[in-house]
Parts: structure tokens; sequence; C-alpha cells
């Protein structure tokens, strides 16, 4: 029967992490944890690193916007899964799908970018030390975040071109607990054989690419630090081990779900919630347990609070 003859969906009914009613509050309270936690964690690093004059670095300024995009795009997921899990049939528009779509590509894309900016401003700190004032100065950090927003954006907004030319006409039911191109592409009534390819050609093997030639630039860095001594050393050793847990748990996921036909497979809502969730969470706790700096930023803005709220009182 022709796509034409059927009417289009205008609602999803979102499956969600689970439909039964007895593991739903518990996975509620896990996952406002967990939330609440991502906004605290990030926001505290964006204000951390705002407030120290220390901090006023290359690296600080892209690790505060990193924690920033962190809130976003945990912001663009989560609130919805919780309100949802506390829902009977929780549904969502196909505008409301789709804008869901675009932030969590965009968002998503410009973190992949700024980590491939993280790892360059690290390389030339660590092999060009006399000039990485000069090569990233504030003009050139200001280009490469810019241009990863524009990235960002360019990325997104092919998704959402590609998927709203899409035609669904039932089912209606999207196996996640989000809007995303996987679930989206199984539901429209069209061949949808050539789409999956481009989706799989712009997302998985792009991410990919990118992951190899972060390892790889890592990796070249980590030799680069045998031939360094002393506590200059082991701080760039800490840095780079930061960076590297964190583009593992960002890139891993990622590749996984997107570099290969767009089939459902039984860990595939687990792999969603770990980068989409667990991920912005973790992510403050790996670039500060073992950052001398930030924890002693955060310490000088604890007092400093402190001090206000006690001149405060009567």
């Amino acid at each position: 029967m022709s796509p034409a003859n059927h009417s289009q969906v205008a609602a999803f009914v979102l499956l969600g992490l689970s439909r039964e009613w007895g593991l739903r509050l518990p996975l509620f309270l896990v996952f406002s944890a967990v939330y609440l936690l991502t906004v605290a964690g990030n926001l505290l690093i964006v204000a951390v690193v705002t407030s120290e004059p220390r901090l006023h670095t290359t690296m600080y300024f892209l690790l505060g916007n990193l924690s920033f995009l962190d809130f976003c795009y945990s912001t663009v997921t989560a609130p919805r899964m919780l309100a949802d899990l506390l829902s009977g049939n929780p549904t969502i528009s196909l505008g409301a799908c789709l804008t869901q779509l675009f932030f969590f590509h965009f968002i998503g894309g410009i973190k992949i970018f700024l980590l491939t900016v993280m790892a360059y401003d690290r390389y030339v700190a660590i092999s060009r030390p006399l000039r990485y004032a000069l090569i990233m100065n504030q003009t050139a950090c200001g280009l490469l975040l810019a241009a990863s927003w524009v990235g960002g954006f360019i990325h997104s907004i092919v998704q959402v071109g590609l998927t709203v030319r899409l035609p669904f006409c039932g089912p209606d039911q999207l196996d996640n607990f989000y809007c995303d191109v996987p679930q989206l592409i199984k539901l429209a009534c069209a061949d949808t054989f050539v789409l999956e390819l481009l989706m799989v050609s712009n997302n998985g093997l792009v991410t990919l690419l990118c992951f190899l030639v972060l390892l790889g630039s890592y990796t070249a860095l980590l030799l680069l630090l045998r031939g360094q001594a002393g506590e200059a050393r082991g701080k760039a050793l800490a840095t780079c081990a930061s960076h590297v847990a964190v583009v593992t748990l960002i890139f891993v996921p990622c590749v996984y779900i997107y570099a290969r036909p767009f089939r459902t497979f039984p860990m595939d809502k687990g792999v969603s919630v770990l980068y989409t969730v667990v991920t912005p969470m973790l992510n403050p706790a790996i670039y500060t347990l073992r950052n001398k700096d930030v924890i002693r930023a955060m310490k000088k803005l604890w007092r400093r609070r402190k001090g206000l709220r006690s001149h405060s009182e009567p």
C-alpha cells in the first residue's frame, strides 16, 4: 500500500526504559539523583572556571565549555525521561520529537568537535610549550570554539533535514526514552536503505574516525611525555588520562549506536542511558578529582561564599 494512502502520525508513544510499574519508581529515584548530580557538578565547574582568575586559561576555558555542554546534553533527554517514568501513557508529538532530535545532535556534535579542539590544545601545550601562548591565543581559541558550534549545527540540521522528509503512518511506538534517528527511521513507511547508509556515514563513520584520530593524538602525546621528567610530566599525564577517559566514555557508546545498521539489540537502551545520562555526570568527577587547581579554586569559592553569608547575617 502506498504511504500516501496512510494518515500521517501526529505523535509517538515512547516505550521508555521499562513498561513495568514496579520498576518505574526506583528508576525515577535513581535517575533523578543522577540528573541532579549532573546539573550541580557541571554548573559548579562553570562557576569555578568563570570566577577564579587563575583558571582563565585556554585549557580551563575549554573545560568550562564542555561542562556547560554536558549540562545541556543531559537536559535534552533526562527531564523528559523522568516525567515519562511517572506517566501512564508517555507520548511525544512529531514536532517535539524532531526538536529534541535537533538539539540532541546539535549539542552532541559540538561536544565531539570540542573534544578534538581540547586534544589539539594539549598537543600544542606539550609539543610546543614555548609557542603555546602564541598558537592558542584568545582569538584562535574563540575561532575553534565557534567552528565547533557551526560543525554541530551542520551535523544536526542534516539529521533533521533527512528525517523530516520521511512519511510516518504507523506504527507509532518508539522503542526508546528519547527521539533519535535509529528508532525514527524504523517507523517510517518507506524504503530507508539509502537513508540508513547516509545516516551511518554521517554519524557512525565520522564518529569512529574522530575517535581514532583522538586516540592517535593522545598516544603521540604520551610518547612525547616520555622525554619529560618531574612534576610537569605527572601533571600532563594526569590531564591526558582524564581526557582519554572522557573521550572513551563519549565515543565508544556513540560508535556502538551509530556505526552499524539500525537494528535493535538488547544492550541498546543501556548504552543510550550511559552516554546520554550517566556520562555527563561522570565528566566533572573525572576532571576534578585529580585536578588540584580546580579543587583549590572550589575551596576558594566556597570560602568566599561562606564569608559573604556571614557578613550578610545581622
